[in-house]
């Protein structure tokens, strides 16, 4: 595999971890633009580093377990922090100034599941995993950083309507996910 093949794996494993950045930053206070960007990117690019490793040890004992289960640990993560922005909706809408580490790392998880799998795969390809991993990983970060700047500026705009939204693009993300593994799309 050729860097520029896993440059371009990276950006459309970040695809998720774009959408996501933008939906969580859409809530944040002005003060926090620049460092909930930050979180989203560091979060994001570390599970995406993490995770294809993960997958490549594990690939020789779990290789038939994670690619059966993957799709629904992400759907069911995603569903449930969606459904909890969605909840959230009529609320006094006061923007937040960061979210809680558990709940970074639920998103972390959920938008890197896929990254698993691709380490799952580069166990049987000729990849080096360490660089493989570290490219995914920044090209992340760098997306997911501009994905927090973005929703920032569309969450000023929405106001009170983007916990609605974000928690409905979630949940959207997480049945696409779904449907993605279980042949659909």
């Amino acid at each position: 595999m050729t860097l520029l093949e896993v440059f371009l794996l990276g950006v459309s494993l970040a695809m998720d971890a774009f959408s996501v950045s933008i939906c969580g930053s859409m809530v944040l206070s002005p003060a926090s633009r620049f460092k909930g960007a930050v979180t989203f990117g560091a979060w994001f690019g570390a599970f995406q580093i993490i995770m294809p490793v993960l997958g490549y040890f594990a690939a020789s004992w779990a290789r038939s377990y994670i690619e059966a289960y993957d799709h629904w640990i992400a759907f069911l993560l995603l569903m449930y922090i969606g459904i909890g922005m969605i909840q959230e909706r009529n609320k006094e809408q006061e923007a937040i100034e960061s979210y809680s580490a558990k709940k970074m790392f639920l998103l972390a998880v959920a938008t890197s599941i896929d990254a698993l799998a691709v380490g799952v795969s580069f166990a049987f390809l000729d990849v080096d995993v360490w660089t493989s991993s570290l490219i995914i990983g920044v090209v992340t970060f760098f997306i997911s950083f501009a994905g927090g700047i973005f929703g920032f500026k569309l969450g000023e705009k929405m106001q009170s309507w983007a916990n609605l939204a974000g928690g409905c693009v979630l949940c959207l993300i997480g049945i696409k996910i779904l449907l993605e593994h279980l042949g659909y799309l």
